[in-house]
Order: structure tokens, then sequence, then C-alpha cells
């Protein structure tokens, strides 16, 4: 599992299935920050993961703090499902 945060909005929902450096990764949460105040443009701060870690991130077996954080822009996010 990995938080990534997304400059801009691609146009995802919660379940998008996602591509991101050649691996399918399904959303598994989504936080939409910047659109009353903040950053000149949205951000999206997902929690983002395999199917096989679904099941892990249902039950809170992981520590939100202690994720490996990438940051892209929209422009960079091939969306294969915009919603699960």
């Amino acid at each position: 599992m990995k938080r990534l945060i997304i400059r801009g909005d691609p146009g995802i929902r919660r379940n998008a299935v996602i591509e991101h450096d050649g691996e399918e990764l399904t959303l598994f949460q989504i936080n939409r920050n910047g659109d009353w105040h903040g950053p000149d443009e949205v951000q999206l701060w997902c929690v983002a993961g395999t199917e096989d870690e679904r099941e892990s991130y249902d039950k809170r077996e992981y520590i939100p703090h202690f994720l490996d954080v990438d940051r892209l822009d929209a422009g960079e996010v091939t969306v294969i499902e915009r919603a699960g």
C-alpha cells in the first residue's frame, strides 16, 4: 500500500483503478483538499494498493503515517476504470 498525492483532478473516485509506475492500483480512499482554501489546484490524497491488499486496508492492518508517498500530476495518471 502507498499514499498518492495527485495535483489536479483526473476525474476519479473511490475504488477507481489506475496505472502508476507500470503497476495497476486500486484507490481505497480519496481525500480531496484545496476546494475552498489552499493551493491553486485541488490535491487528491489517496491510499492506493493492489486488490490483494484490500483486506488489510479494510481491517486497518497498516499505519497511515508509515506508508510510502508518491507525488504526481493529474496528467501522469493513467485511468483504467473511473470508479469500482
